[in-house]
């Protein structure tokens, strides 16, 4: 397991995960430029999705020192249970409506961290993250689906960043959400984020990641 420093820095510390990878070329390309964590995909309605033995596949290409991270939406112990035997993980990263205390479940069971994503469209919806910070190890602090939406993130959405411009959280925190090469340096001005997470923002096609834009992401988030 990759021990997952976080550096509470200003910009030229951010840490960035790359999300949503399907191809061994693009993990090496995240990795090659500088990418913190790797993010795979289970969740099927996702363009992103994996199976498990292709899973297993691109995290044995991620480097000593880059920490992969295996996302799910309100999985089964059953589906976890297959995922964690199979694949190297360094994390989990919970999208769906998990509850605190599932959050603290998970963490215990499978003994890896775990960072929880929280939706966030409104001033309201920061209301629920002090429980959530409580059980995880990290928070993904991410734009909240439209209504009615397949998927739980990776829609290419931002929210209003100064909501959380000036907030500090004890547990640390990533900033998701319409994140892309053109934004990211302002948003992680507008909210002092030390860490930020990417998947459609560096996309051609919906789960075809664009080396050149990982790069060009990685490059600006780090000013």
């Amino acid at each position: 397991m990759v021990t997952i420093a976080v550096n509470r820095g200003r910009p030229g510390g951010v840490r960035v995960k790359i999300c949503g990878l399907t191809r061994p070329e693009h993990v090496r390309a995240a990795a090659e430029a500088g990418a913190a964590y790797v993010g795979f995909v289970f969740f099927p309605k996702s363009p992103r999705h994996l199976e498990i033995p292709q899973a297993r596949d691109l995290a044995l290409e991620a480097p000593f020192g880059v920490a992969k991270v295996a996302l799910s939406v309100d999985a089964t112990d059953a589906e976890l249970d297959a995922i964690v035997k199979a694949v190297p993980l360094d994390m989990l990263q919970l999208h769906g409506q998990e509850s605190p205390a599932r959050v603290a479940d998970l963490r215990a069971r499978y003994g890896l961290p775990v960072m929880k994503a929280l939706g966030v469209a409104e001033a309201a919806d920061l209301d629920r993250i002090p429980a959530y910070e409580a059980v995880a190890d990290q928070l993904l602090i991410d734009a909240k689906a439209p209504k009615g939406a397949a998927l739980p993130g990776g829609n290419g959405l931002a929210f209003d960043w100064r909501l959380i411009a000036g907030r500090a959280w004890e547990r640390p925190w990533m900033l998701a959400g319409g994140l892309t090469p053109e934004n990211v340096a302002e948003a992680v001005r507008l909210t002092g984020a030390a860490q930020v997470d990417v998947s459609s923002g560096v996309e051609s096609a919906p789960g075809e990641k664009d080396p050149a834009r990982i790069a060009a992401f990685i490059g600006a988030a780090r000013g």
